[in-house]
């Protein structure tokens, strides 16, 4: 079987708030500068938000620079946090709130809000599509098209394989999607930004990348339990004093809580298992009282990049960029990544469009990129 090959303009890898911030910012410019950008946006997941846990803190002010109307426009704006709170777990059941005058100022979440991410990313989708962006959902781009040593497209994965190797019925090889530019959106270690940094150097000379892992469960909880708008995280115990993460509850409202744990993987006792601390975590008294009667609705872990702007690669490479997590752009300080994932695509976006405006062909450089971001 041959691939079909589909040509575009811009093709994006990854469905989360970077990678569709980065397909509406382009269709913004697009309509701006008459350049009739054909963008596809590729997600792995059946539809979008599939692989989002949600149940996030974000900062607005970046959804507001990529659409300032989004209140007006029926974004899931959520709650806005109204009380936050920090405490510190001891082993003997005991915890002790640490004062807001003694928090560090990224650890605040003045005019934050609590969000569902996974309908955020739904509805983002759906401002992309209604821009005329192709959203190919259900699709893994599984390799880079490197051609003279340049990014020239993705190639996504066969469907309908079966177990022993074999096509069934109605299988097809997947698609080759070519573009003039490549936006790997993938999120934390996506294995195409892998390959890009190791096919291009983006790390030469760079500090490594640090890694967290992190847990996150949604419940339903009597409504009793719940302070909607409310922020807890929290540090100390089941964790030694060797061992950097920590806790979080966020009251989303609808009687739902987020909660998570999140350990760096740089731990010295090789037996300390990261999910069965979440889950001892979960049975302290502080977290145990706020999820008695409750019921999990939704659970996930994901890998976290923390190592902040001393770890971000080259983010330029000949024929695309890295945006988000793909990059790094979580900030470790505030605990929060995604006013930067959708900022960095605001960036990306400007930079891909001021090049494609400069020559159509898609010929010149990106890297006035880390120049933007800098």
């Amino acid at each position: 079987m041959s691939r079909e090959s589909l040509e575009f303009d811009v093709v994006i890898v990854g469905a989360g708030p970077a990678g569709l911030a980065t397909a509406v910012r382009l269709t913004q410019l697009s309509a701006a500068n008459d350049l009739e950008l054909a963008i596809a946006v590729v997600e792995k997941g059946a539809e979008v938000g599939a692989h989002i846990v949600s149940g996030a803190v974000i900062e607005p002010h970046a959804l507001a620079e990529l659409l300032p109307d989004w209140r007006e426009r029926g974004a899931p704006a959520g709650l806005e946090v109204s009380d936050e709170r920090f405490h510190w777990l001891t082993s003997n059941e005991r915890s002790f709130a640490v004062p807001r005058a003694l928090l560090p100022r990224p650890l605040r979440n003045d005019g934050n809000r609590i969000v569902s991410l996974g309908r955020l990313c739904r509805w983002l989708a759906a401002e992309a599509e209604a821009l005329g962006v192709d959203l190919l959902t259900g699709f893994a781009a599984t390799e880079l098209i490197v051609e003279r040593q340049r990014v020239a497209g993705v190639l996504t994965g066969p469907h309908g394989i079966g177990a022993d190797g074999t096509p069934k019925p109605g299988a097809d090889p997947g698609y080759e999607l070519r573009a003039k530019y490549v936006v790997l959106a993938e999120g934390c270690r996506g294995h195409l930004g892998q390959r890009a940094e190791r096919e291009f150097g983006l790390r030469d000379g760079i500090d490594p990348q640090h890694y967290g892992i992190g847990f996150k469960e949604v419940w339903i909880v009597p409504e009793a339990h719940e302070a909607p708008g409310r922020v807890e995280h929290t540090a100390g115990w089941p964790l030694d004093d060797r061992t950097e993460g920590g806790g979080f509850v966020y009251h989303a409202g609808e009687r739902r809580l987020s909660v998570g744990f999140v350990v760096a993987l740089n731990y010295r006792n090789p037996h300390l298992d990261p999910f069965k601390e979440f889950q001892r975590w979960k049975t302290h008294p502080r977290i145990r009282s706020l999820l008695d009667g409750g019921e999990r609705i939704g659970f996930g872990a994901r890998a976290v990049n923390k190592g902040g702007l001393g770890s971000l690669p080259r983010l330029d490479f000949p024929g695309g960029l890295l945006v988000g997590c793909d990059a790094g752009f979580l900030n470790g300080a505030k605990i929060k990544g995604t006013h930067t994932a959708i900022k960095s695509g605001l960036l990306a976006a400007e930079t891909i469009a001021d090049a494609l405006q400069a020559d159509r062909g898609g010929g010149r450089a990106l890297d006035g990129y880390g120049e933007r971001v800098a």
